[in-house]
């Protein structure tokens, strides 16, 4: 069989968090009733006049500074034309030959090796309204997103396998969640991704008839809609036929991709300037006081988290891919706390219990002090390490600090020797044999001894006193 190689490109559209449309008043709320949040504007009523909306632009460059893109210092909106039940106007309000934003690149770790992914254009636009399609013959029209600002993100055709489009997706979103220009929200359509996919002989220069599959709203589904997409393509080469351009959508239940329709060429939509918006000049003195409001981004809050807390590049990744989890880890470390333990508690017991709830670090219950508390407790040797679990959970359940919890359901660590020598010398003389095999030779059966004697105290005794304790009399 031929080696082929598969050329990758994505164009995702990032839903901006602005309080208002791109091109009028109404409200971007998601989950309002139906056409409840339209204007004579948004719903293409004859001779009105759209007013662009400054936070758009602030935020489109923004995500440009933060993906390493040039700003223009001159762009404008253009028209383009399709008629589509959903778009009022016939037209969509975009960007053409001069966007907002080029020429930038965001950096994936794939295999160990660091791998530069081109970013071509970020523009600006308008999104459609919502057709919801019924069992009859006829389908609703939903105008509440229509207008709802959106950026185009373009990649180049730099991507040569799925999981550099899923990791490429998974980087962009946590990005554009640090600087608070989208939430994300792939469920609700907030980042939703087309993949324009192709197949060519290995070594061969020119890129192959390419697919564009439309509308993928989940990394999962990234992945696996394009693992597909390069089979299909594969299998029609080998069977001696040609590629179809073709726009396809992605069918998760079955996991295959259909077609669409024939995929159009971009003149086929006639663009032309936008004849009611001027063009958008002076660009340059609007990045530079963005610039400025820019928070640490992950790569470099990565970095740092390595070089002043020490922890590994793999914790690292953990706590910085969101910020609000970075931030908490943080929070828990200025209480003087080693950030190796807190890393240690977060990525483990807390990230479990935000898992099983299905639950974001910003509607969790437990603060960072009262972590803190909870391990200067353990630093005081008034618990261990096994209570401590048990509290923690319980802090997370409930929100009470480790000390009321501690008072509450009497979780004091047992330090009472004499009280310990007479459990130990329960525990040993009901194993006779135990004892016998361990001071033969077999030190592993501490272990054993040790498991009994916890779960004599309820978990409660203090292990090293145990040990120490147990060795003398063993």
């Amino acid at each position: 069989m031929m080696k082929y190689e598969a050329v990758i490109g994505l164009e995702i559209h990032a839903q901006m968090l602005t309080n208002t449309k791109i091109f009028c008043g109404c409200p971007t709320n998601f989950g309002a009733e139906p056409n409840s949040q339209t204007c004579p504007v948004c719903s293409g009523m004859p001779g009105v006049l759209p007013v662009l909306n400054k936070k758009a632009v602030e935020l489109a460059i923004k995500t440009g500074i933060a993906l390493n893109c040039k700003i223009s210092d001159y762009s404008r909106f253009a028209r383009k034309n399709y008629f589509y039940p959903d778009l009022p106007k016939n037209y969509q309000i975009s960007q053409y030959e001069l966007p907002l934003c080029e020429d930038g690149y965001i950096e994936i770790i794939i295999d160990g090796s660091a791998k530069k992914i081109g970013i071509k254009r970020i523009h600006l636009e308008e999104d459609a309204g919502k057709n919801i399609h019924t069992t009859g013959n006829y389908s609703f029209v939903d105008f509440n997103r229509a207008g709802v600002p959106l950026m185009e993100i373009v990649t180049e055709p730099d991507i040569r396998t799925p999981q550099e489009a899923a990791l490429f997706m998974r980087k962009l979103r946590t990005i554009l969640r640090y600087i608070d220009v989208c939430d994300g929200n792939m469920e609700q359509g907030s980042l939703r991704c087309d993949a324009n996919v192709s197949v060519r002989l290995a070594g061969q220069k020119y890129y192959g008839i390419r697919t564009e599959i439309k509308n993928i709203n989940s990394f999962k589904f990234v992945q696996r809609a394009i693992e597909y997409e390069i089979d299909r393509q594969i299998a029609i080469l080998e069977r001696g036929d040609k590629v179809v351009q073709e726009t396809r959508l992605w069918d998760p239940e079955r996991g295959v991709t259909i077609s669409m329709r024939s995929k159009e060429e971009a003149h086929d939509y006639r663009y032309f300037p936008e004849p009611d918006l001027v063009p958008l000049v002076g660009l340059s003195s609007l990045a530079e006081k963005v610039r400025g409001e820019l928070p640490e981004l992950p790569d470099a809050k990565g970095r740092r988290f390595v070089s002043q807390y020490r922890l590994s590049e793999s914790e690292a990744d953990i706590l910085i891919s969101e910020r609000a989890f970075a931030d908490w880890f943080e929070e828990a470390v200025k209480f003087g706390k080693d950030p190796k333990v807190v890393a240690n508690w977060m990525l483990g017991e807390l990230l479990r219990l935000l898992k099983e709830d299905d639950r974001d670090i910003t509607k969790c219950p437990l603060k960072p002090a009262q972590l803190a508390e909870m391990l200067s407790l353990i630093e005081k040797g008034i618990i261990n390490i096994k209570i401590a679990k048990i509290i923690f959970e319980e802090m997370y359940r409930t929100g009470k600090d480790a000390h009321i919890i501690v008072k509450e359901k009497g979780l004091v660590q047992i330090t009472d020797e004499n009280f310990l020598n007479r459990v130990i010398e329960e525990i040993l003389s009901r194993y006779p044999q135990e004892v016998q095999r361990y001071r033969a030779g077999e030190e592993k059966l501490m272990g054993f001894f040790v498991g009994q004697i916890m779960k004599a105290t309820k978990g409660k005794a203090n292990p090293q006193l145990v040990n120490e304790m147990l060795k003398k009399k063993l």
